[in-house]
């Protein structure tokens, strides 16, 4: 294995930041799949990243305040198990209301429709599931767009209320919700009306 694979890794994994979750295929526009493997194990023994399951490895973010490591995001983990295996998934609407704590329950298991096999992992404790379903609704690029879709219509049209409309928008920075708006263009009816209000005073361009 070329030493600059390594580097090169970790240069990018530095460059996501802590907490950010990555995909051995996520490098194989560059390099061969042999040579990437080799790289992850070696950074997961030095304690760089940690794999969560085959493939799909975790750069630790840490509390400084608690002095503790955190564990990774569910929703992350899920959009690089996607991409590993190139399926199409949307989080379930209790995922979504617990992803934006809109939920008084607390999640047992994570749930995310998918166009590929039923399949199931433990993360950091939790369970995360695939349902295979026809997978009928406009096609989103972004999770972030994909929860807040699912958030919305779990909420429904006759409860949702203003107040959780504020509780949404505050979830993201101006530039992801410029992003959702623009992702979200080709959703209809009430959803998009919702979103629209969500994305209000937020800058087109």
């Amino acid at each position: 294995m070329a030493v600059s694979v390594k580097g090169v890794l970790v240069s990018r994994i530095y460059g996501r930041g802590r907490g950010a979750v990555i995909g051995a295929t996520d490098f194989l526009a560059d390099f061969k799949r042999v040579d990437i493997d080799k790289a992850l194990s070696e950074l997961t023994k030095e304690g760089t990243i940690e794999r969560i399951i085959p493939g799909v490895y975790y750069y630790p973010e840490y509390n400084e305040l608690l002095k503790q490591k955190l564990s990774p995001q569910i929703e992350k983990v899920a959009e690089v198990i996607a991409r590993k295996f190139k399926w199409d998934i949307q989080p379930t609407g209790n995922t979504a209301l617990n992803y934006f704590q809109l939920s008084t329950q607390v999640p047992a298991n994570y749930e995310y429709l998918s166009d590929g096999p039923n399949r199931e992992y433990k993360v950091a404790g939790q369970k995360v599931t695939f349902k295979h379903t026809k997978m009928a609704d406009v096609k989103l690029k972004y999770m972030e767009s994909k929860l807040l879709v699912q958030a919305i219509k779990a909420l429904s049209r006759e409860q949702i209320t203003q107040s959780e409309i504020n509780k949404l928008k505050k979830r993201f920075h101006a530039k992801t919700l410029k992003k959702i708006k623009k992702d979200t263009a080709n959703v209809t009816g009430w959803v998009r009306d919702v979103i629209l209000k969500i994305c209000k005073d937020t800058a087109d361009g």
